[in-house]
C-alpha cells in the first residue's frame, strides 16, 4: 500500500512539472522513472527558460550538490569532464555561460569547478520557429567516486516562463566573470616550458586573494598556476607540457585564455602570447615586454649592431669614403650616407619579407638562419671577394655598368654604390647577436605581421642611425685628416680588413663541402690577387703581399684542418662537451649536477667572441669540468629541427643562447647574448645544490 502511495505522490510529481511547460521540474535520469537505488541521490537538476523570442530562447541550469560533491567547469582540468547538452531540437548556437569556478586538488589531482548549488546562465539561437526545446544534459559528479549521468529534458516553449524567471537569469549572470573591471594589463609570455602571467589591476588597487583558473590551450596541458603578488602586480607561473605529459609545444603567438578572481570580483582575460624575455634581456624580476619596449630594444639593437666586427670593415669603407669627397661639399656627403642609410633601411625590410614568407610556409625562422646555407654563403663570399680586390687596385669600376660591378664600388660618386654599401653592411651584419637584438627579433617573429613589420623597421632604424647622424651633420667630416698619400695606406689597411672577412666567409663552407675545397678557394683567391698585383703594379710591389697573402693562407689551412678534425689545437678547448637535448638537461638534474647549455654556429661572430673572450678563460674551463657540471653544445651551424625546437620552447630565435640549469636553478636561466666571466661564474654558482 505504502509503495502505490509513493508511487502516486512520483506520477504525481512527474505529471505536474510538465504542466509548468518552461520548467522541466526535478530531472531524473535516463532510464530511471522512478526514484531506485540507481538514482544519483547526491545531485539535483532542473533546467528553466524563457519563450522564444527573435529566435533565442534563455535556459537556466540548476544544479544542486549535496556536501562533498563536485561538478566541473568548462575547462575541468585533469580528469574531469564539463558538463554537456546534446540537443535533439534544431539549435543554431548555443551560448554556454560560466560562473566562476573554484580550485580542488586531490591526491595530486587539480580539477576546477563548483560545489553547492551552481546555477549556468544558457542562450540558445534557432532559424526556426519552435515550440518545444530538448536534448540529453550530461553530468558529471565527483567525491571519492566519480558518475556520469545523462538527464533527457524537454521545455515546453509555447507556455510562458515562471514569474521570477528575468531576475533569476540576471541574478545567474551576475556571478559570470566580467570582460573587464579587475585588470586593467595583462601580459602573457611563454619560455622554458612555462607560461608567465603577469596581471595589474589599477594603481590604488591591491591584491586581496586571488586566484587564476586556466582555460584549455590546444596540443599543450597546463598546470596548476604558482602565484606571486605584491600590491596591485601579480605573477602567475606555469608549467606546461604536451597532452602526454612531455616537452611543451611552442606556445609563443598563440592565444590563451584565463579566469581570475580576487574576492568577489573576477574577470575573463586572454591575449597573445610573446617570448618571456625577463630573464634573457637580464631582468630577474621577468617581465614579458610591451611592445614599446620591444621596439625601443630594436632601435637599442640595430645601433649596437655597427660595433660588431661583421659591420666594421663597411663602415670603415664608408668613412674613407668621404676623404673621397671635395672639402666643402657637404650635400654630397649627406646623401652619401642617407643612400646608405636607405640600402640599411631597405634590406631590413627585405628581410622582414623573408620572414614573412617564412612564416606563411610553416618555416623555421631566426636571426642569421640565411648563413645556414652553402648558396647565400657563396653569393656573400663572391661580394667581399670583389670589395676586396677593388680596395686592393686590382680593378677600377665605371658607373652606369652591371648590377653586379656596382655591388662592388667602394667609394666614389655613384648613387648606387653607396646603396649597396648599406645593404652589405646589413647582410654582414646577420651573423651578429649584439645585445636586445635577440630580444627584439624573438618578438617580432612571433608577433602580428603588422608587428613584425615595425620592429625590422626599428631595427634598420637603430642601425642606420651613426649614418643618419653624418648626413644630419656633414660637418663631422671635416674631422678628418685632408686627402693625401695616407689615403692609399688607409686603402690598403681596408683592403686588409675586406679581406679576412672574405677569408672568414669561405671557411663557413667548410660544414658543406669541407676542409680541402675550402682551402682551394681561398688559395686560389689569394694567388689570383698577388698575380693582379704584380701585374699592375710589378714584382716589388707584389713582394709584400705575396708573403702576407702566404701566411694568410697557410694560416686558413691550418684553421680549416683544424676544424675539420673538430677544433682540438686551434681552439684548445678541454671541456669534455655533450650533445644538447632536453633529456640530458633532465637526467642532469636527476644526479643533482648542474648544467651550462652553449647553442652556437660557425657563421655566428658573437659565437666566437664568447668562446675566445670567456669560455676559453682557464677558470671557465676548469670549472666546466668539474664533476657536478654537465656541459652541452648544440651547433646550428647547419640547419637542425632538433636545435630551432630547443630556441622556440626558450622563446629565443637566435644564436649564441646560453642556459644554466642546478639544482637551486631548476627552472634554468638565460644569459646575456654577450658572455661576461663573471656573471657566468656567480650563476653557476648560484645553480650549485647542497653537497651529499
Amino acid at each position: 500500500m505504502r509503495f502505490f502511495i509513493n508511487a502516486l505522490i512520483v506520477l504525481f510529481t512527474v505529471f505536474s512539472s510538465s504542466l509548468q511547460a518552461a520548467d522541466t521540474g526535478w530531472l531524473q535520469p535516463a532510464n530511471t522513472g522512478f526514484m531506485t537505488a540507481n538514482t544519483p541521490s547526491h545531485v539535483q537538476v532542473r533546467l528553466l527558460s524563457s519563450a522564444q523570442k527573435e529566435g533565442k530562447v534563455d535556459i537556466l541550469l540548476d544544479v544542486k550538490l549535496d556536501d562533498g560533491w563536485k561538478t566541473y567547469w568548462r575547462s575541468p582540468g585533469e580528469g574531469g569532464v564539463a558538463p554537456e547538452i546534446s540537443w535533439s531540437s534544431p539549435v543554431k548556437t548555443v551560448e554556454w555561460l560560466w560562473p566562476t569556478p573554484g580550485r580542488f586538488d586531490v591526491a595530486g589531482v587539480s580539477t576546477q569547478g563548483y560545489m553547492g548549488d551552481v546555477v549556468f546562465p544558457i542562450t540558445v539561437t534557432s532559424s526556426e520557429h519552435l515550440d518545444k526545446l530538448s536534448g540529453t544534459l550530461t553530468l558529471s559528479t565527483c567525491s571519492n567516486v566519480c558518475i556520469l549521468t545523462d538527464y533527457p529534458f524537454e521545455l515546453d516553449l509555447t507556455e510562458p516562463a515562471p514569474a521570477d524567471f528575468s531576475w533569476a537569469f540576471n541574478q545567474a549572470k551576475g556571478s559570470v566573470p566580467a570582460a573587464s573591471g579587475l585588470v586593467e594589463q595583462a601580459q602573457f609570455g611563454f619560455a622554458g616550458n612555462k607560461l608567465t602571467v603577469e596581471l595589474q589591476k589599477a594603481a590604488d588597487n591591491t591584491w586581496i586573494d586571488p586566484h587564476l583558473f586556466t582555460d584549455v590551450v590546444d596540443g599543450a596541458s597546463l598546470g596548476v598556476p604558482s602565484l606571486k603578488y605584491s600590491g596591485n602586480k601579480l605573477t602567475a607561473t606555469i608549467d606546461v607540457s604536451d597532452d602526454w605529459g612531455g616537452e611543451a609545444p611552442n606556445l609563443v603567438g598563440k592565444t590563451v585564455s584565463f579566469v581570475v578572481a580576487d574576492g568577489e570580483l573576477s574577470q575573463q582575460i586572454h591575449g597573445n602570447v610573446v617570448p618571456y624575455t625577463g630573464s634573457a634581456s637580464g631582468d630577474d624580476s621577468g617581465h614579458a615586454l610591451g611592445l614599446w619596449q620591444i621596439v625601443l630594444f630594436a632601435l637599442l639593437g640595430g645601433l649596437i649592431l655597427n660595433l660588431m666586427p661583421c659591420v666594421l670593415p663597411v663602415l670603415a669603407m664608408k668613412l674613407g669614403s668621404v676623404l673621397l669627397v671635395p672639402q666643402g661639399e657637404q650635400n654630397t656627403i649627406r646623401r652619401q650616407f642617407l643612400l646608405s642609410s636607405s640600402g640599411i633601411l631597405v634590406s631590413f625590410w627585405l628581410l622582414a619579407l623573408l620572414m614573412t614568407f617564412l612564416r606563411w610556409g610553416q618555416q623555421v625562422v631566426g636571426w642569421g638562419i640565411q648563413f645556414q646555407s652553402p648558396w647565400f654563403i657563396g653569393f656573400m663570399v663572391l661580394i667581399t671577394a670583389l670589395f676586396t680586390a677593388n680596395l686592393f687596385g686590382v680593378f677600377e669600376i665605371n658607373l652606369g655598368s652591371k648590377a653586379n660591378t656596382r655591388l662592388a664600388t667602394a667609394g666614389g660618386q655613384g648613387n648606387s654604390g653607396h646603396f649597396w654599401q648599406g645593404v652589405f653592411a646589413t647582410l654582414l651584419a646577420t651573423p651578429c647577436s649584439a645585445p636586445f637584438l635577440g630580444t627584439a627579433v624573438a618578438f617580432a617573429l612571433a608577433a602580428p605581421m603588422s608587428e613584425l613589420w615595425l620592429i625590422f623597421t626599428a631595427l634598420g632604424i637603430g642601425m642606420s642611425l651613426p649614418w643618419l647622424l653624418i648626413a644630419a651633420f656633414p660637418v663631422i667630416a671635416k674631422a678628418l685628416p685632408k686627402p693625401g698619400t695616407w689615403m692609399l695606406k688607409l686603402r690598403a689597411v681596408l683592403g686588409l680588413m675586406m679581406l679576412v672577412s672574405c677569408l672568414w666567409l669561405i671557411s663557413l663552407l667548410i660544414p658543406h663541402f669541407g676542409a680541402m675545397t675550402a682551402t682551394v678557394i681561398a688559395v686560389l683567391f689569394l694567388l689570383i690577387l698577388v698575380l693582379f698585383i704584380l701585374k699592375n703594379r710589378g714584382i716589388r710591389a707584389a713582394i709584400f703581399p705575396f708573403l702576407l697573402f702566404s701566411a694568410l693562407g697557410a694560416g686558413f689551412a691550418w684553421m680549416a684542418i683544424d676544424q675539420q678534425q673538430g677544433h682540438q689545437t686551434l681552439a684548445s678547448d678541454k671541456v669534455q662537451w655533450q650533445t644538447l637535448s632536453e633529456d640530458a638537461i633532465t637526467q642532469a638534474l636527476a644526479d643533482n649536477k648542474r648544467v651550462f647549455i652553449d647553442v652556437t654556429a660557425d657563421w655566428c661572430v658573437t659565437c666566437k667572441a664568447n668562446k675566445y673572450n670567456v669560455l676559453l678563460n682557464d677558470e671557465i674551463q676548469h670549472l666546466l669540468s668539474e664533476p657536478d657540471v654537465v656541459a652541452l653544445r648544440g651547433d646550428w651551424t647547419k640547419p637542425s629541427p632538433e636545435i630551432s625546437a630547443f630556441l622556440q620552447r626558450r622563446g629565443q630565435v637566435a644564436v649564441p643562447f646560453n642556459q644554466i640549469y642546478g639544482p637551486n636553478l631548476t627552472e634554468g636561466k638565460i644569459l646575456s647574448t654577450i658572455l661576461d666571466r663573471e656573471t657566468l661564474l656567480s650563476i653557476m654558482t648560484e645553480a650549485k645544490g647542497a653537497e651529499k
